[in-house]
């Protein structure tokens, strides 16, 4: 038995708990590990209590110190739950409480202003719902409703409402991602980029405004291209099609693929990526990002978020860049570089070569 085993074992025993509760070398160490477990423990409750104050404008009104009475009539509750919730948001690292006033952190006003992030708090409900029973998800017996938000994926015909939901939610973020993206990678020299399920165009934009001899194909499907902002680049050209059934548009020397491969089950991966492939001259590049798993060392962005929201929508997995990367291989791919990411929550990024 390793040493490892037989910690776990005096670990589990209730009898070596009270005692290391007590000792006092070990005590820190069970006080520390005891209140993790509780941060476990009060998971959904404090997801809940986040999306109260994000819905209720809490942290931008109280830019300005103000107490939980003179709140409550302004987002309609009592002022003992305003109180609930504002002791909550302080607990949570959201709020401070000084002489009875409540005032937005520094943390909360950064949550605020971060794109895309209360758009997808406020999502969450549709992904809570299909948790409410995580032993019958796992087991694949329910009918998850985060997969008919997402019906593109399935080629299904999402109609122009649908799809204008999914890509204002999706560019909400993705300027934060283009971000990071763009800052891991050198475009230097690429004259035009196709970027592949582009959506509303914000990644392009992105790179375009940073590379200003860059051009760029934004190739998606016909009702999410129509959605594509009036003030786009004209050095964009917007492409409406599919890659799963039309050719993907020439002349390009790299190719993006932001926020892609992770809706997608294997199988449409590697043809994605041999078709990629034959579309990018010898040299031509391609670009990966997307959150991924953390592989042999499992994180909680990778391997806890994206990897069940991705088993919810039904098709695709979060992947780790490992994986990734052989995919690129089998492709025809080399060079393949993954940068260490600057915010693994954010996005992760892979390039390789043709």
């Amino acid at each position: 038995m390793g040493l490892r085993t037989r910690l776990a074992r005096f670990a589990a025993d209730p009898k070596f708990q009270t005692w290391a509760a007590r000792f006092p070398l070990t005590r820190p160490f069970v006080r520390r590990e005891g209140e993790a477990i509780f941060d476990l423990i009060s998971g959904f409750v404090q997801s809940q209590m986040l999306r109260a104050l994000i819905e209720l404008n809490v942290l931008e009104t109280a830019a300005d110190p103000v107490e939980a009475e003179d709140l409550a009539p302004q987002i309609g509750l009592t002022p003992e739950r305003t109180q609930l919730l504002m002791r909550a948001g302080v607990a949570m690292g959201l709020l401070r409480l000084s002489a009875g006033r409540f005032q937005t952190t520094t943390r909360g006003a950064a949550l605020t202003a971060v794109p895309g992030v209360r758009g997808m708090i406020l999502h969450h409900d549709v992904l809570y719902g299909d948790l409410a029973d995580p032993v019958a998800f796992l087991r694949g017996q329910t009918d998850p409703e985060l997969a008919r938000f997402w019906p593109y994926v399935f080629g299904g015909g999402a109609g122009s409402a649908e799809a204008a939901r999914y890509s204002r939610l999706m560019a909400d973020s993705q300027a934060l991602v283009a971000q990071d993206a763009l800052d891991q990678v050198d475009l230097g020299g690429v004259r035009r980029l196709l970027d592949i399920g582009g959506g509303s165009g914000t990644f392009l934009s992105h790179a375009v405004a940073r590379y200003p001899d860059l051009t760029g194909i934004l190739f998606d499907l016909p009702e999410v291209v129509v959605t594509v902002p009036p003030d786009l680049s004209p050095r964009i050209t917007p492409a409406g099609g599919s890659f799963r059934t039309d050719d993907l548009p020439g002349e390009a020397d790299a190719i993006s693929l932001v926020r892609v491969l992770y809706d997608h089950d294997d199988a449409t991966v590697r043809d994605l990526l041999a078709a990629a492939r034959a579309a990018l001259p010898d040299g031509g590049r391609i670009l990966i990002a997307e959150p991924m798993t953390g592989g042999d060392r499992p994180h909680t962005a990778g391997d806890v978020y994206f990897a069940v929201y991705c088993a919810a929508m039904g098709t695709g997995k979060a992947r780790s860049a490992r994986e990734i990367a052989a995919f690129l291989s089998q492709a025809g791919f080399g060079h393949i570089r993954a940068p260490r990411p600057r915010r693994g929550f954010v996005t992760s990024v892979i390039e390789a070569r043709a």
